[in-house]
């Protein structure tokens, strides 16, 4: 549990740290930005190594049970997930209602997706894990607008990156509920 707590602190460390902004530029000022890009990544790929090392590790060790979620919390995490995969495609798709409507489409994939999974693991990895992002995309979503983000600009009709998105997030969310089991040892079309 040590390792993914760390791994935890070290991965949404390092993006929380992006927004502060003054002492995030101040840092590339003093390290440049390729320096500071390179350090990023590689905090960040270590927290991410050590969460996935971690989690991996809790669960071969047997989980640590706190509650046992009812059968019909899976029917609102399907397509809440879903959503996380037609949200974090219209984040690089072109301009689109989609992406106008949720201004900040990676934001809304991270919550949706952490509210998915925090809903359905009852067992303390679990929580912590989908609930510490969570947490990270809400805190997130309140910094980027005390700073004036505004996110994607509003369109009043569906466009081709629409399309994109809900064709590009469906396909790779039917996959991985195929994959799931092979992938993350759970199976969720059970």
């Amino acid at each position: 549990m040590l390792i993914l707590l760390l791994g935890i602190i070290i991965f949404l460390g390092a993006h929380v740290f992006v927004t502060f902004r003054p002492q995030r530029a101040a840092l590339i000022e003093r390290v440049g930005l390729k320096t500071y890009k390179t350090g990023y990544a590689a905090v960040a790929a270590t927290g991410l190594l050590l969460i996935i090392f971690g989690f991996i590790r809790y669960r071969s060790e047997g989980l640590i049970q706190i509650w046992y979620p009812p059968h019909w919390l899976h029917h609102v995490a399907m397509p809440l997930v879903w959503f996380a995969f037609v949200a974090f495609a219209a984040r690089r798709a072109p301009a689109g209602r989609i992406k106008g409507w949720l201004r900040h489409p990676m934001l809304v994939a991270i919550k949706a997706w952490a509210l998915a999974h925090f809903l359905v693991n009852g067992d303390l990895g679990g929580m912590l894990l989908f609930g510490s992002f969570l947490a990270f995309g809400v805190y997130d979503r309140i910094a980027v607008k005390r700073r004036g983000d505004a996110g994607a600009p509003r369109i009043d009709h569906f466009t081709r990156g629409d399309a994109i998105a809900l064709g590009a997030g469906t396909l790779v969310y039917v996959i991985v509920l195929l994959l799931h089991p092979y992938l993350f040892g759970v199976a969720v079309l059970a």
